[in-house]
C-alpha cells in the first residue's frame, strides 16, 4: 500500500507534495530499481526493519519507533500511516492560539478529562446525533474491541481484504467467517452473492468498512440503505466509516454517512475514527453511534475517563463552526491533491494501482520484484516510508 501522508515535526520528515509526487516516486522506484541488489550496510538495515515489522504484527511501526530503534536511517516521508497533515497544521494553529500561547496546556494535562457522557454532548451537535446514541472512544480500536467483546455472538463474517481488527480482537469462541472480494475484478463489493452469503451461513455479525482498508473500494450510498434493509434480520451489523470524509459520490466534494440512520436500523453499529480525516492519531479519538441501549451497556462496564484532555479540547473543536469552516477547505483541498496523484501513479509502468476513494492506494507490483523489497529498498536507500 503506497499512501501519501508526510510529517514535518521532530523526526524532521519532509512534506509529500501531492501535485508533484507521483513523478517524484516515480523517479525513485526506477532510480532505485536499476541500483540492483542492496549493499551489505543497505540490507543489514531492511532485516532490522523487517524484524521490527514481525515485532509489530499486522500493523506496521510507527515512524518515531523507526526513528527510535533504526537511528540510521534517514526518514524523508511517512507514506504509511493514513491521515490528512493539512488538517494536522489546522489542528496545531488552534492548539497554537488557545491551548499553549494562553497557558491552558497544563489544566489539559493535569485535571481529569470531562466522562463519557459530557464528551458525547459535546460531540453530538457536530455530527447531528442525540448524545445518548454517541459512544466515545480512546481511538477507533478500543470501540472495534469494546462491540466485539461486548455484543458479538458465536459468529462473525468479514469481507477480505479488511482492517485487521475485526478478526483479530474477536472472543476466542467466536468464528471467523471471511468473503473474499475478488482481486480480478478490483475487489469491488457486489451485494448479490454477499447477501446469498449470509442467508447461508447465519452470521450474528456482519463488519462493512466503508470506503474499504486497504483497497479503498466504495459502496455507494444507496446500496448501504438496501444492504441495510436486506441485513435487518442480523443482530449487529457493523459500519466502519473511517474513511468517509474522503469519499465523495459526486463533483462537489460532498460526503454521506449513515450516522443518522440507527433509528431507522436499531441493529447499525457505526464506528469512526478521528485520526485519518483531522490527522490526530496521536490524540486517540473516535466514536461509535448506537442503539441508546448497547451504548448504556458499554458504559455499564467502564469507559468513564476513556479520552484524554487533549482528545476533549479536540471535540471542543469539532462542535465549532468556525473549526468545521476551515477543516472543509482542508478537506477538499487534501482531495484534489490526492485525486491528482492517484491518477499519476496509476500510469507508472510495472504497477497496478486499484481504484480508490479514501486517502490510501493499494499497490500491486507487476514486475519481478517483491512488495517487500520495495518497501525496503525505498525506506534504506530514499526514505519513503510505505506499507505491505
Amino acid at each position: 500500500m503506497i499512501t501519501q501522508r508526510s510529517r514535518e515535526q521532530q523526526l524532521k520528515v519532509g512534506k509529500f507534495d501531492l501535485g508533484m509526487s507521483a513523478r517524484w516516486l516515480e523517479s525513485r522506484v526506477r532510480h532505485t530499481a536499476r541500483r540492483g541488489a542492496l549493499s551489505p550496510r543497505e540490507s543489514a538495515l531492511a532485516e532490522r526493519f523487517k524484524l521490527l515489522k514481525r515485532e509489530a504484527g499486522s500493523h506496521s511501526p510507527s515512524a518515531p519507533t523507526l526513528a527510535r530503534m533504526i537511528p540510521e536511517l534517514r526518514l524523508r516521508v511517512d507514506a504509511c500511516f493514513l491521515s490528512n497533515p493539512y488538517a494536522t497544521d489546522l489542528f496545531l494553529d488552534y492548539l497554537h492560539r488557545e491551548v499553549i500561547r494562553t497557558g491552558k496546556l497544563r489544566r489539559l494535562l493535569e485535571f481529569y478529562p470531562s466522562q463519557n457522557r459530557v464528551i458525547a454532548d459535546k460531540l453530538s451537535g457536530a455530527i447531528g446525533v442525540p448524545a445518548e446514541y454517541l459512544f466515545v472512544g480512546n481511538g477507533a480500536v478500543e470501540i472495534i474491541q469494546a462491540i466485539l467483546h461486548r455484543f458479538t455472538g458465536a459468529k462473525i463474517l468479514v469481507n477480505l481484504p479488511t482492517f485487521s481488527a475485526y478478526h483479530e480482537f474477536v472472543r476466542s469462541d467466536t468464528q471467523v467467517l471471511y468473503n473474499v472480494l475478488p482481486r480480478e475484478n478490483d475487489f469491488r463489493f457486489d451485494p448479490k452473492p454477499y447477501l446469498e452469503r449470509v442467508r447461508r451461513e447465519k452470521p450474528d455479525t456482519v463488519v462493512l468498512i466503508n470506503p474499504n482498508n486497504p483497497d479503498g473500494g466504495y459502496i455507494p450510498y444507496a446500496t448501504l440503505v438496501h444492504l441495510l434493509e436486506e441485513l435487518r434480520h442480523v443482530p449487529n451489523v457493523i459500519l466502519d466509516e473511517s474513511f468517509i470524509h474522503f469519499a465523495c459520490e459526486g463533483d462537489d466534494y460532498a460526503y454521506r454517512s449513515l450516522s443518522g440512520e440507527v433509528d431507522r436500523f436499531p441493529n447499525l453499529m457505526l464506528v469512526k475514527s478521528m485520526s485519518k480525516d483531522f490527522g490526530v492519531a496521536g490524540i486517540r479519538a473516535g466514536y461509535a453511534v448506537m442503539a441508546p441501549q448497547r451504548v448504556q451497556s458499554l458504559l455499564n462496564n467502564g469507559y468513564l475517563w476513556n479520552s484524554s484532555g487533549l482528545a476533549e479540547y479536540f471535540f471542543d473543536l469539532y462542535s465549532r463552526p468556525d473549526f468545521l469552516i476551515e477543516y472543509e477547505r482542508k478537506r477538499v483541498h487534501y482531495i484534489r491533491h490526492s485525486r491528482r496523484f492517484f491518477k499519476a501513479l496509476s500510469l507508472m509502468p510495472g504497477l497496478h494501482a486499484y481504484p480508490t476513494c479514501a486517502n490510501f492506494v493499494l499497490i500491486e507490483l507487476r514486475n519481478e520484484m517483491t512488495a517487500e523489497d520495495l518497501v525496503c529498498r525505498l525506506l534504506v536507500r530514499r526514505g519513503i516510508y510505505t506499507r505491505t
